[in-house]
């Protein structure tokens, strides 16, 4: 089976720069589909450890505006743009009344390390028709991750919204795709194969078949974006050794190197939030995965 790779910028900032990425990452596509399922993060939320800006669906004009109509449709315009591409899109559900307006263009989810406990959030994602990664907790605990894999598998009855946005008692499904995402945590990062061992026992004695994505960034990487090449390999090194456990990767990648502080003069094609991999390190990272794969 192939690898599943969400790559793409932290936080989309800037629609054109959004858009000049995810045609470079479509014309890429195509030469790595025989190793690697390229899926683009879309990410139009960010999760705050304290305040700071909340993504483009909240503030697209970055200036604090708050213009959350706005905001909501730059961002499902982008996506539909994307999609157009030929790209599957990934996004991580952060405000549910938000996946609400987009889960029908997301071939891929996420539910982060803060919300992972969230029973709202486990509800959600007992209702969705695609895959879903829950992150380890930012202690670096998987316990509560595997727990939220258990619940959302089950079926919900929970308050929600309706497709014309009302108020309305949802009944789900439970949902069967999700996997644990290794992201690190405080005590360092955990894509090392011991550490892949433990989680691959504990969804085992958890009854849930193990499914592993890597979190190439965040922990894994002590935040730095140039680091995340060397969670891929050692990644790659393990499935290449048989684990069949490891399915997927997650990186964080924009057009440029590095990140910036939000200004008035941002320069084009950098993150504004979490420090990324820059195209050209981007490409020939995963030109060099598929082909490490295809020689196996």
């Amino acid at each position: 089976p192939r690898l599943l790779v969400v790559v793409g910028p932290c936080s989309i900032h800037d629609a054109d720069a959004a858009l000049d990425y995810a045609r470079r990452l479509a014309e890429l596509a195509p030469r790595v589909d025989d190793q690697l399922l390229l899926v683009m993060r879309a990410y139009i939320e960010k999760p705050r450890t304290t305040v700071g800006w909340k993504g483009l669906v909240y503030d697209p004009q970055l200036d604090g505006s708050g213009d959350m109509a706005a905001g909501l449709e730059l961002s499902r315009r982008l996506m539909l743009q994307m999609i157009r591409l030929g790209l599957p899109l990934a996004n991580e559900l952060l405000q549910p009344l938000v996946a609400g307006y987009v889960d029908d263009l997301l071939g891929w989810a996420a539910i982060g390390a803060r919300t992972s406990e969230s029973q709202i959030h486990r509800e959600l994602v007992s209702g969705l028709d695609m895959a879903v990664g829950f992150k380890n907790g930012t202690d670096g605990s998987m316990g509560i991750a595997i727990d939220a894999m258990r619940s959302a598998a089950h079926p919900h009855q929970h308050f929600g919204m309706d497709d014309l946005g009302r108020p309305a008692v949802v009944e789900t499904s439970g949902n069967p795709d999700t996997h644990l995402v290794l992201r690190g945590g405080n005590q360092g990062p955990n894509f090392d194969v011991p550490s892949v061992a433990a989680a691959s026992a504990a969804l085992s004695k958890a009854g849930i078949e193990p499914s592993i994505m890597v979190d190439c960034s965040h922990a894994n990487s002590g935040k730095d974006p140039l680091r995340q090449p060397a969670v891929l390999q050692e990644v790659i090194d393990q499935r290449l050794a048989g684990n069949r456990s490891l399915r997927a990767v997650m990186l964080e990648s924009h057009l440029f190197d590095g990140n910036q502080p939000l200004s008035d003069e941002l320069q084009y094609g950098v993150s504004i939030t979490d420090g990324c991999l820059g195209w050209a390190g981007t490409e020939q990272l995963l030109l060099g995965a598929a082909e490490r794969l295809r020689r196996g």
